[in-house]
This record gives structure tokens, C-alpha cells and sequence, in this order.
């Protein structure tokens, strides 16, 4: 069993509700991520999972209970989070290499020129997605695949504690998957993952706990966040090693060790 009873808690949800003009969308909603730790959260479409995220960000405010971000505000720490968007604009003309798209998430860092450090910490954010030899590639001339872990080293570049990816894998192929997660494998432990995915069936083996956002096998119950543990899949979708999401089974929120699920 692994237990994260020791770990510090980055994130904490506490009883927070959120709604739209006339849409319930969270309602008392608590659960809390360790540092260190490999989240997915799932369900459907509108189910919550964005709302969330931009709650995180600090871009919607709960109208009732807290969220807390190291401890503190999300308003003083949101300088501490990397973001991926599940889509992101450019200009397929205008002419960027990888390399500069990666130094974009050095801009918080530097006064009026970038530094030597700068160089470094994009660079290790390139060997860790293993894209390193792309750094002079234009980044309109990758594969949809490259692009997102270009996207993910960008976010890295900025020394997150909190790294927040939407939709990652969204319309990328078997290889390309399998090929973003092997990168991701290199970032585990190092910095806490919080993935959101409309996937309600089979999470990255890579997963430490699932959160599902609409309860009851993620369908019907819009406004809660349930906590389901998993069990491998030695052969998954696309042959890739895959977790499955036990949606009969239902873990503490308030429990802070960590439960390996078997079949029984």
C-alpha cells in the first residue's frame, strides 16, 4: 500500500459550490490532491471538470466554500501552476521555433533580457518531454502529438509545483499517446499532475487516484466529485498499459493514504 499520509496537501477543495446563471454546477464539492501526486479527473462533458480548472486558476470564484493552493489563496499562488489548454491558438504562419515557444514560459521570471538560467530550465524542460532535438524545429512543422508536449515543456519551463493539463491526449493517435505518456513518465514525483479527461473508463497506469465529477459512474449526479480507485489493465486500449476506473467502489475523500484496488 502506499500511503501519503506524510505528504503535504497543495490543494484543497472544501465544501465549494459553483453555479451558472440558471446551471448548478458544483455543489459542497471537497476532495484534495497530495504533492507529488498523479490525479486524473474525469467525466463527461459538463460534469464540472473545467469549471474546476478554471477555479483552480483562480478565473471563477466559488460562491460558497474554499479552495486553497499551498496553503494559502489562489489569488497569492497561481503564479506556482503550469497550464496546458486542451486547445491553443497560433498563427501557423508566423515563424517560431520550439525552442522559443518553450523560453514563452520563462516571461514571469526575467526583468528585461533572458537569462543564462532561463536557457537552462528550457532545456531541461525539452529533455524532459525528450523532445530536445527539436529545439530548432518550427513549430508549426510538428505533429499534433509534438505540439502538446512542446505545449507541456512550455508550461515546465516556468518551474511549476502544480502542473494542470486539459484534455492532453484529446485527438492524438495510439503512438502519439503512448509517446506523451512515456514523457510524462519522467515528471512523476517531481511535480504534482492534475489531468482532466472525459475518459470514464480507462486512465494513464500512471494515475495515483481518479476523481470523477458527477458521482455515481460519473452520470447523473452533476455537482459532486466522488473519489474511485483502479486496477490495471495489462493490455489496454491501442495495447497500451491502462488503469480501469472502478466506479462501483468508493474511496474517503478525508482518508489521506492512498488504497491499491484490486478486482475483489
Amino acid at each position: 500500500m502506499h500511503t501519503t499520509e506524510h505528504r503535504t496537501v497543495v490543494l484543497k477543495f472544501d465544501q465549494v459550490s459553483f453555479s451558472y446563471p440558471g446551471v448548478e454546477v458544483l455543489t459542497s464539492t471537497s476532495f484534495h490532491v497530495h504533492e507529488g501526486e498523479f490525479i486524473a479527473l474525469v467525466g463527461p462533458n459538463g460534469a464540472g471538470k473545467s469549471t474546476i480548472l478554471r477555479l483552480i486558476l483562480g478565473l471563477e470564484t466559488p460562491m460558497r466554500g474554499a479552495i486553497s493552493l499551498f496553503n494559502r489563496p489562489v489569488e497569492e499562488t497561481r503564479n506556482r501552476i503550469g497550464y496546458v489548454p486542451q486547445y491553443a491558438k497560433y498563427d501557423f504562419s508566423f515563424p517560431i521555433s520550439v525552442f522559443e515557444v518553450v523560453r514563452m514560459g520563462r516571461l514571469g521570471t526575467w526583468q528585461s533580457r533572458y537569462s543564462s538560467e532561463d536557457r537552462d530550465q528550457v532545456m531541461d524542460a525539452l529533455r524532459l518531454m525528450d523532445i530536445e532535438h527539436l529545439e530548432k524545429r518550427p513549430f508549426n512543422a510538428l505533429s499534433g502529438g509534438q505540439r502538446r508536449r512542446v505545449l507541456v515543456a512550455r508550461a515546465l519551463a516556468g518551474n511549476p509545483s502544480l502542473l494542470l493539463m486539459d484534455e492532453p491526449t484529446a485527438n492524438m493517435d495510439a503512438q502519439s499517446e503512448r509517446n506523451f505518456y512515456d514523457a510524462l513518465e519522467r515528471i512523476k514525483g517531481k511535480v504534482t499532475v492534475l489531468i482532466v479527461t472525459h475518459d470514464t473508463s480507462y486512465v494513464s497506469v500512471l494515475t495515483d487516484r481518479v476523481l470523477c465529477a458527477g458521482d455515481k459512474g460519473c452520470e447523473g449526479h452533476i455537482g459532486k466529485v466522488v473519489q474511485h480507485p483502479l486496477t490495471i489493465v495489462e493490455e489496454g486500449i491501442g495495447h497500451m498499459k491502462k488503469a480501469k476506473v472502478l466506479h462501483e467502489k468508493e474511496l474517503d475523500h478525508t482518508c489521506d493514504a492512498l488504497q491499491e484496488a484490486t478486482d475483489d
